[in-house]
């Protein structure tokens, strides 16, 4: 009689331990999909995403993390195909990218069509705005250009700036910054007395900058990014102008100083709080959740080194961090329903510190950042100043 019940007991051990083995097997890790500029015209903004995806948590919400980066050398045929085999190869949870404005444009239809969340580290707010039936699944860490551009054109009036010029990229990342710039200057008061274009590759801009100073604009507002926006800056200098000159948040880092050099200085920008974080008072909002990715980074690639670019890839994981938790309860990694989960709860993000604000997203708003997510900084020295 006691074989048997032995037996019975041996045999439900095993069974526990099969499920338990089971139940392992099943705990699969998340699986983060990034595409990035790392090469091209963007790859001063790339780089520094790239290097802040080595430095990031192996695991959130208890379960390991898989973070699959792929380079898109800043083309927009790239950051679909990268996209689509994310989703279909690499069977990612969630998508992180494009580095620029035109690639994650053009990355909107492939994870609505798959319903995978994405989260772009690019600027226009044309990436989030308005949530329809295809951007609910897409998110944005960097500050949006309509916020920048009220910042610039606060600026200009209180500089007493009157009429403004304009030149900026032949692409989404101009036009965005020109259709937000041009409706706020509008409503401000200041008149845009020329507009112009250029490529991201060009090397000449003088038949451009020729129209700009021709009209005599009190300031200039070149809508680039990168290590390209320095070029109309630079001809501006050469052909003497002396107004005052503003870039975007979109040429926040040490290349763009490095390559503008002397005729740089001067320069207004709005930027994110990350970028002058030393310089912030101590009871700044963002001050604390900027430093501590300051302090990761520079640790890895050395004093000075961190990049407003590389703190929009970080910030893209402050928001996972928060979200992963909430859609675990509902559902498992590598399945539809937990993509679904984790869109909800991405949505849901509430007072989320990142490096370059807190985040409160909601159901109308998948950036989420506020006014304490940027300041206006000046280029004196070589280097950036909070502008008085």
């Amino acid at each position: 009689m006691q074989q048997p019940r032995i037996r019975k007991a041996a045999l439900a051990l095993l069974a526990s331990a099969a499920c338990a083995l089971g139940g392992a097997a099943f705990a699969q890790d998340i699986k983060v999909g990034v595409t990035v500029s790392a090469t091209g015209p963007a790859a001063s903004l790339g780089i520094p995403e790239r290097n802040t995806f080595a430095l990031m948590p192996k695991t959130i919400g208890g379960r390991k993390v898989q973070y699959i980066v792929l380079d898109d050398a800043t083309d927009t045929t790239n950051a679909v195909r990268n996209t689509r085999k994310l989703i279909t190869e690499d069977k990612v949870d969630v998508v992180v990218g494009s580095t620029v404005t035109p690639n994650s444009l053009a990355m909107i239809d492939a994870v609505a069509e798959a319903e995978v969340p994405m989260i772009s580290m690019a600027a226009s707010s044309r990436i989030v705005d308005p949530v329809d039936a295809k951007r609910r699944w897409v998110f944005k860490t960097p500050q949006n250009d309509q916020q920048m551009a009220v910042i610039i054109a606060g600026h200009m009036l209180r500089a007493g700036v009157k009429t403004v010029g304009f030149i900026g990229f032949a692409d989404a990342y101009g036009e965005g910054w020109w259709n937000e710039f041009s409706k706020v200057a509008d409503a401000r008061g200041l008149k845009i007395v020329v507009s112009e274009r250029y490529q991201r590759t060009d090397t000449s801009v003088t038949a451009q900058i020729l129209k700009v100073t021709q009209a005599q604009p009190d300031a200039v507002l070149i809508g680039a990014s990168g290590t390209p926006a320095a070029l109309p800056q630079k001809t501006l200098k050469e052909r003497n102008y002396g107004g005052k000159i503003y870039q975007t948040h979109g040429v926040a880092n040490n290349d763009f100083l490095r390559v503008c050099g002397k005729d740089c200085e001067g320069t207004y920008l709005p930027a994110g709080p990350v970028l002058v974080a030393a310089q912030l008072a101590n009871d700044h909002p963002v001050k604390k959740s900027a430093q501590a990715y300051i302090d990761v980074y520079e640790k890895a690639q050395g004093k000075g080194s961190v990049s407003t670019f590389g703190a929009h890839a970080w910030d893209t994981v402050v928001l996972l961090q928060a979200a992963v938790p909430v859609a675990l309860k509902k559902a498992q990694p590598g399945t539809k329903e937990f993509r679904a989960a984790l869109r909800d709860a991405l949505e849901g993000v509430r007072n989320a510190a990142g490096a370059h604000g807190i985040f409160n997203m909601s159901t109308t708003d998948h950036l989420g950042l506020d006014q304490r997510s940027a300041v206006m900084v000046q280029i004196k020295d070589g280097g950036w100043h909070l502008a008085k």
